[in-house]
């Protein structure tokens, strides 16, 4: 009577199992479940450092005019070795005017990296440039003495590279009417070798700002995230806050 039983308790246990065939299957379908679902979650966290980034960079806008309210001016760029400090500390004729780093530690920010500097949301650190015109907009008061009427900032903000020199966009391709006093920038994900992000750290005055793009681009890949500080908008802010004129 033992026998029998065990036979069949045997033969039940074998049965509830899985056959190497049917495993393979069930490994196949969960991969093919994840492949489709890696690429969306991919675009999702990428989308949310676009927006991470996005909104930093408005709130870093905010913050200088809020430091040119405070001091009469707009502070230099930090440079690579400045811990993210302005230099020079006092302003005035800036160490490195068009290709310099946000100076995160003088603006008192938050999110910087371990020697002090703002980074995006890749980690890059964000870059920052100011007119040089006559080291009016990063002296003391300087904006105020030489009256609204007169200021003239000179960085330029332009839709593409092509035509693009040092001090100019082509013709019909400049995103503002006039010059703008500063510019603020994260070079994005990647680090690709398109004119148009080579145009953003070719220490000059003119800036590139579109729409990502690809490789396969006429002027390569893009994904920098440009914006800029309106004059309107800064003087507006600095003579409410009885700064000027």
């Amino acid at each position: 009577m033992i026998r029998p039983m065990r036979e069949k308790n045997e033969s039940a246990c074998h049965q509830t199992g899985f056959s190497l065939v049917e495993m393979a299957i069930v490994l196949l379908i969960v991969a093919v479940l994840l492949g489709g679902l890696l690429p969306t979650l991919s675009g999702q966290i990428e989308q949310r450092r676009v927006s991470e980034t996005g909104k930093q960079l408005d709130e870093i806008k905010d913050a200088l005019i809020g430091y040119a309210i405070v001091n009469g001016r707009l502070p230099c760029p930090a440079t690579s070795n400045s811990n993210g400090i302005e230099n020079p500390v006092t302003g005035g004729n800036c160490a490195n005017f068009n290709s310099g780093f946000l100076p995160a530690s003088t603006l008192g920010l938050a999110g910087t990296d371990s020697s002090g500097f703002a980074i995006d949301a890749w980690g890059n650190r964000i870059r920052y440039a100011v007119t040089s015109w006559n080291n009016v907009f990063t002296t003391t008061n300087g904006m105020s003495t030489v009256g609204i009427s007169n200021l003239a900032p000179t960085l330029l903000v332009c839709s593409t590279a092509t035509g693009i020199t040092a001090t100019t966009c082509a013709s019909g391709t400049s995103l503002t009417t006039n010059g703008v006093p500063a510019v603020i920038y994260s070079t994005g994900k990647n680090s690709g070798s398109g004119i148009d992000e080579a145009a953003n750290t070719d220490g000059n005055i003119t800036f590139v700002s579109h729409t990502p793009a690809p490789g396969s681009a006429a002027n390569g890949s893009f994904d920098d995230m440009v914006v800029w500080l309106s004059p309107n908008t800064l003087l507006n802010r600095m003579v409410a806050a009885g700064k000027l004129p």
